[in-house]
């Protein structure tokens, strides 16, 4: 378990982590999200103590990780895949961490079979593409065989092989009880994988919560409607309170109403329906919903393009 409380970073005159209370608890994948800026990095980095809090406190199963007798037991971590010196092969590289930590050499043998990499075990790692250089960084987390586990952008460059691997293995490790702390941009992944979110915007917690109830909250419901009287049932809707939008070919987008009350509509006005369908939210448009105003760089449209529907 991992806990924070007023957890503090101010670099200078900026403030880049404000204040931040949470628990992330074993037995889950919790993911960790915000735009770029946000203080992710720095909260991390703050977790494995790389970077001293300005104030607050931040703990790991009740300890401070610098106070850890063994900390690669304790907590595994991928912070950056490329921190490793490309003249060792994968295999010297695990070999050297593992004798640090007084793990026995047959772990090496086993996270490399682990993570795809027995058959270039030893070649040395600066010929290593950037997906097999994220495959021995998890290697390097996983090889103390620790209750914790962070990872940074773990999927950076896989496969879509590799990402069906990480996101089950990520899954495999919290049904073993363990704590999986993950931060990605990857939305649709996150979707698939977190059961549980931290969200933060400029340093500051904006969300503690169920990934289907943050979808829930920061979304709103929509239906989509096909039907061949579609400007009779868009003067329907509207008039009982709902919000219509067309996509021009007799599809209509309607909010603020659900299926069950579309659907007694149309019946009572003997409106045929060829679809009526509710369309969930992703997690990708919630988290654009919620952080919108926490955004520190902003891009404009390019002139000409075609903004993106922002639900459907």
């Amino acid at each position: 378990m991992i806990e924070a409380e007023g957890l503090t970073k101010r670099y200078g005159e900026r403030l880049a982590v404000d204040s931040l209370t949470f628990t992330i608890r074993p037995g889950q994948v919790t993911g960790f999200l915000g735009p770029n800026g946000a203080g992710k990095s720095t909260t991390m980095r703050m977790i494995l103590g790389l970077d001293t809090p300005s104030a607050g406190v931040v703990t790991i199963d009740g300890k401070p990780f610098t106070a850890m007798d063994n900390p690669m037991r304790e907590v595994g971590a991928l912070l950056d895949a490329k921190a490793i010196h490309g003249g060792r092969s994968a295999y010297q590289h695990l070999w050297c961490l593992a004798q640090l930590g007084g793990i026995p050499k047959r772990r090496v043998d086993e996270v490399l079979e682990l993570v795809g990499l027995t058959g270039v075990a030893r070649k040395r790692s600066k010929g290593f593409s950037l997906g097999m250089g994220q495959r021995l960084g998890i290697a390097s987390a996983l090889l103390g065989d620790p209750k914790v586990l962070m990872f940074d952008e773990p999927v950076n460059g896989l496969d879509p092989e590799g990402i069906l691997w990480i996101r089950n293995l990520m899954k495999s490790l919290a049904a073993q009880g363990r704590t999986v702390f993950v931060s990605s941009h990857l939305m649709s992944e996150m979707e698939n994988t977190a059961d549980h979110l931290l969200v933060i915007g400029r340093g500051r917690l904006i969300a503690d919560c169920p990934v289907h109830e943050f979808i829930r909250k920061n979304s709103e419901l929509a239906v989509r409607v096909r039907t061949a009287e579609p400007t009779r049932l868009a003067e329907l809707v509207t008039a009982e309170g709902g919000r219509v939008t067309t996509d021009g070919d007799g599809t209509l987008l309607v909010t603020g109403m659900g299926t069950d009350r579309i659907g007694d509509l149309a019946f009572d006005h003997q409106v045929r329906l060829h679809e009526l369908a509710a369309l969930r939210a992703s997690l990708e448009e919630a988290f654009m919903e919620m952080t919108r105003d926490s955004v520190e760089f902003q891009a404009a449209v390019p002139a000409g393009a075609v903004a993106p529907e922002v639900a459907r």
